[in-house]
């Protein structure tokens, strides 16, 4: 086994539309969009702990898929019970249907939603309370 440190510094998402979905994630996920490419065909976000989210239109995929697996999907990780509930208030008051309300998700709390750009997305805690 190697000791060489590994970290997972970014992820590419095709979506439909990138502009929204860039503010999206700045509005209810703190990211910072520091570059777009063309007009709305690229964004380049940076989340608070340096996580790259890079956002591209479904055009630069072949055929235009923008589908992903049933089980695809993003997570957030927050602390508490309290921050899980705090999310999915913000995304029902901002017009974002989250679905279910958050409850027990293996071992922890939380919930699924579809973000702007056909994105699953899971906000939970790992905190039992």
């Amino acid at each position: 086994m190697s000791t060489t440190t590994v970290k997972l510094n970014h992820i590419n998402l095709t979506v439909t539309d990138v502009g929204a979905s860039a503010a999206f994630f700045e509005l209810y996920f703190n990211f910072k969009t520091i570059d777009v490419k063309g007009n709305n065909m690229m964004a380049i976000l940076e989340g608070a702990d340096g996580f790259i989210l890079v956002l591209m239109a479904d055009t630069f995929n072949r055929d235009g898929n923008n589908v992903y697996p049933g089980a695809f999907h993003i997570g957030f990780l927050v602390d508490t019970h309290n921050a899980v509930t705090e999310v999915y208030e913000r995304l029902n008051a901002g017009g974002f249907a989250a679905g279910q309300a958050p409850g027990s998700l293996r071992g922890g709390f939380g919930f699924y939603f579809t973000a702007p750009g056909n994105i699953l997305t899971e906000v939970t805690c790992l905190s039992k309370n």
